[in-house]
């Protein structure tokens, strides 16, 4: 396969350089030059200045014309092969002169133009050898049939290499169009990964941040005059900030390296779920943890997700809903899990569009769950979350 910066790359091969067009037909020029006064000797026939060298010559300077002319080409090194035979100033050959043009007209995809102008030639040498040489029917036949078995041989093998080439046209052209599949496929995970980090950054975060916020005012409203409750409202804030950063090694440690045979993610779990009521507890609120059903058959991604979406809405709940209590339920079913975190609490109006509610519900459609939030009946504030559980 030739490529367009000057290399020929076949499949299972590195690519190697190719010859430019301009050497390569200077190259079959050469080439005929030489050749065609070597076929006439070996051949029989006499090699003179003005017979068979200056044919091999007048076809040489042809063929400097075959990449823009290939047609154009054949047919004038036919006809001249034809005219020196004619002229008795060449011996031998119909055909085989000019092969190289027979060659090139075939390459270039006009076969009907070369088997249309052999046939032509080799009826014309028929007729010649027959009427004005006056040879003996079993001599023309001879003659002639081993020049059209020539041609078919030219024909032939030129139609195999452009069959082969277009073949391996087509092999580099798949191999490409599977490459360039690849990257985007490679890019789409990408994207989806940079995703994923941005949302696992902003839970933990933004968690961290609401419980110690609370700490930190507690302790600010303290210091003066219970010293004792703002030092303690301050190791509680040290602490959280302590397991945020422990969550947060863990987190880059998984992106680093997300499939380490033998060695269990470090990710939050449905387990977790105990820490985090008991952590949000430690701010003021009441939080009620309720589970029904076996969560150890629950997926590790919904299992994370669950997890996400519990702490998303607690620290809703810490930042803005101004509630005393809050209700986390959880149901584990053969077929789905379901999460509900109420609060009796006042809901925000930006609370519905915030980034961390727009990203619990990429998170659970991406899994094929919904997601629904909204104020309940009696005051309050709910976010519901069904997640299915594939088996």
């Amino acid at each position: 396969m030739v490529e367009a910066g000057g290399t020929m790359a076949y499949p299972g091969t590195a690519a190697r350089p190719a010859l430019p067009g301009w050497a390569l037909t200077g190259l079959l020029a050469a080439a005929t030059a030489v050749g065609v006064p070597a076929g006439v000797a070996l051949a029989g026939g006499r090699v003179t200045v003005a017979g068979a060298l200056a044919l091999a010559q007048t076809l040489a300077a042809l063929l400097l014309l075959r990449t823009r002319w290939p047609v154009g080409t054949l047919l004038a090194s036919v006809a001249t092969v034809a005219a020196y035979r004619a002229a008795g100033l060449v011996d031998v050959g119909w055909i085989w002169p000019a092969t190289v043009a027979f060659a090139g007209a075939v390459l270039a995809g006009r076969v009907g133009w070369a088997l249309a102008t052999g046939v032509s030639a080799l009826a014309f040498a028929t007729s010649w050898e027959a009427n004005v040489a006056g040879r003996a029917p079993e001599s023309v036949a001879v003659a002639v049939g081993g020049e059209a078995l020539w041609l078919a041989v030219v024909v032939a093998a030129a139609l195999a290499y452009a069959n082969r080439r277009r073949w391996q046209d087509e092999v580099a052209a798949r191999v490409r169009q599977a490459r360039h599949e690849q990257e985007l496929a490679a890019g789409r995970r990408r994207a989806e990964e940079r995703v994923r980090i941005a949302r696992e950054l902003h839970d933990v975060v933004s968690h961290t941040l609401a419980v110690v916020g609370v700490h930190l005012n507690v302790a600010l409203d303290a210091v003066d005059s219970a010293p004792n409750e703002a030092r303690d409202a301050l190791r509680l804030a040290q602490d959280v900030r302590g397991r945020a950063m422990a969550d947060l090694g863990a987190l880059v440690g998984v992106l680093r390296d997300d499939s380490t045979p033998g060695v269990e993610s470090p990710l939050p779990r449905l387990d977790g779920v105990t820490d985090l009521v008991e952590r949000v507890r430690g701010v003021g609120l009441r939080v009620t943890l309720e589970e029904s059903g076996d969560r150890s058959a629950v997926p590790t991604p919904v299992a994370l997700a669950v997890y996400r979406v519990v702490q998303e809405a607690l620290t809703n709940v810490v930042r803005h809903a101004r509630a005393g209590r809050a209700v986390v339920a959880l149901r584990y079913a053969p077929t789905r899990v379901t999460v509900e975190v109420c609060d009796d609490g006042t809901a925000t109006p930006g609370a519905t569009v915030g980034h961390g509610l727009a990203g619990m519900r990429d998170r659970v459609e991406a899994l094929g769950g919904t997601l629904t939030t909204g104020p309940v009946d009696g005051g309050g504030f709910e976010v519901s979350a069904v997640l299915p559980v594939a088996r």
